[in-house]
Formats: structure tokens, sequence, C-alpha cells
């Protein structure tokens, strides 16, 4: 069972790196929306005779502006689908490390009887603890990335239908990640990891 452990905690410091840049990820999806917000209130101001005053008689000055301010969006909504494809990635590689994970205790040599599941060794985590552990990880990140990609979709069908109030609580949305709760995320850690804490 030993054995086993070691494996899991193996597993558990690549989550963690991965986690690490889900953080780095997270801060340029949050940087690309910020970008695309600017865009789209720039648009209603595009779109507005009001707002060229004098310039208004310079031909097509209109639709160039808008023209540019769309082809700006769109080169940022892309960047901000490739963010979330790497978002997809870690939540794949967080389901294939659950399955692996299950698989260490179903499918190894020794098969771990309910019992065994939830022995501890010393301060190290129990397998349940770890099988647990995964699959929380799993499931409130996959969670957030659809979120995620909810919201992205939402900026790109409904760029120049979203008023300030409501590209600033999908912003919120993004900013406090509902779906990963901080707390929770560094408590399977510690769990995990509580020989090297300690």
């Amino acid at each position: 069972m030993e054995r086993i452990v070691k494996k899991y905690l193996q597993k558990f410091r690549k989550v963690k790196e991965e986690m690490n840049r889900w953080d780095e990820l997270q801060s340029r999806l949050l940087s690309q929306f910020r970008n695309a917000s600017f865009i789209i209130e720039r648009l209603q101001v595009v779109q507005n005779p009001k707002s060229y005053g004098a310039l208004k008689f310079i031909g097509g000055i209109e639709d160039m502006l808008l023209r540019k301010q769309m082809e700006s969006l769109e080169t940022i909504l892309l960047s901000a689908n490739k963010t979330l494809e790497e978002f997809h990635g870690i939540v794949i590689f967080l389901e294939k490390s659950l399955r692996d994970g299950r698989q260490l205790v179903k499918g190894g040599s020794i098969q771990a009887t309910p019992k065994q599941l939830q022995q501890r060794i010393g301060i190290k985590p129990s397998l349940a603890d770890c099988l647990d552990g995964l699959s929380l990880l799993h499931e409130i990140h996959q969670s957030e990335y659809l979120l995620k990609s909810s919201i992205i979709s939402a900026l790109s069908g409904l760029a120049l239908k979203l008023s300030s109030s409501d590209l600033g609580a999908l912003q919120q949305l993004l900013v406090d990640q509902p779906n990963v709760p901080k707390e929770e995320v560094q408590f399977i850690f510690d769990i995990v990891f509580a020989e090297e804490i300690c």
C-alpha cells in the first residue's frame, strides 16, 4: 500500500504544477476579457454618429473605425479561445490523473479492500483521501472551465448587445472563479502533503 501512496504523491506533485499553470491562465484570460470589454464599450461610441463631430465629414471614417475595432475584438477573442483550450488541457490532465489513480487501486497486482483504502501509513494520506482529492479537483476545475467557456461564448455572441453592467457582471464571474474555492484546493494539497508540512 505504501508504494501506491507514493505513486499518488507523485501524481499530486504534477497536479500541483498544473494548478499553478491554471492560475497563470486565469490571469491571462482576465486580461483578454478586459481588453475585449474595452473594445465592446468603444464600439457603442464608434457606432454613434454624434461621436464624430467635425470628423464625420471624412468619408468612410465611421466604417473604417468600426472595422478596425471589430478586427481587434476578433483577435482578442481568438486568443481567449486558445487560452480556454489550455484550460481544457488541464481538465483533461486531471481527468486522466483520476482515471489512472482509480486504476492504481483496482487494476494493480494487489487490489485494495475498502478497509485498506481508509488505512493510513504514518502521516501519509489514505488511498481514499488521494482518490477523493483527485476527484474533487477534477470536478471543480471542469465546472469552472465550462463556466469560463460559457462566458467567452456569450462575449463572442452578444458583443454588440452587452451593456457595461453586463460586462462587469461577466468579468466578476471570471475573477471570482466560483467553482474553484482556493481554500478547498489548498486543503486537498495540505492533506496529501502533510508529511512535507510537518
